[in-house]
């Protein structure tokens, strides 16, 4: 799989997580729990396959001065880790889980609008064609947790206790 098509879609049903929650309005549900978890869980995924594999191959491929698109992408996911960890303690409907949760929604929403107009044209010039290995190896790291956080597994191979 292209790397940029497998980032897009992970952004593509982000977004559509968010819409949905929004929708659900301001009362707390089961509903809206679900919604979380699974933003939590496809947020966490997305970003460790991206540290791992996909910002390492483009630090490498782009120009000197565009290097600074990946460590601002590092440091946004280091925010959003650190509101999900933050959001995790906290209920759904509480008044500062919602606006924690916006936030998060806020930051995620400028991450993949820097990444989609600003990092991935300079990363897909860099990388020049050559994305095919890169892709195949993101999804099957993808794949990997994505089977492990269904058994709940994802917090220490995410490298939390």
């Amino acid at each position: 799989m292209n790397p940029f098509t497998m980032l897009k879609e992970d952004h593509k049903k982000v977004k559509a997580l968010f819409k949905e929650y929004q929708g659900l309005g301001d009362r707390p549900s089961k509903k809206k729990e679900k919604i979380v978890e699974q933003i939590f869980n496809d947020l966490e995924i997305h970003a460790k396959v991206e540290e791992d594999l996909f910002y390492p191959k483009v630090k490498e491929c782009i120009e000197a001065k565009d290097k600074k698109l990946v460590a601002e992408a590092f440091e946004e996911h280091l925010i959003v880790k650190r509101l999900i960890d933050e959001l995790k303690k906290l209920h759904v409907g509480d008044e500062v889980f919602e606006a924690k949760f916006k936030v998060l929604r806020e930051g995620v929403m400028h991450h993949i609008e820097e990444e989609e107009e600003d990092l991935f044209p300079k990363a897909k010039k860099g990388l020049d064609g050559k994305s095919g290995p890169l892709g195949v190896h993101m999804e099957e790291e993808k794949e990997e947790l994505q089977k492990h956080s269904a058994g709940g597994m994802i917090s220490s191979l995410l490298g939390r206790n």
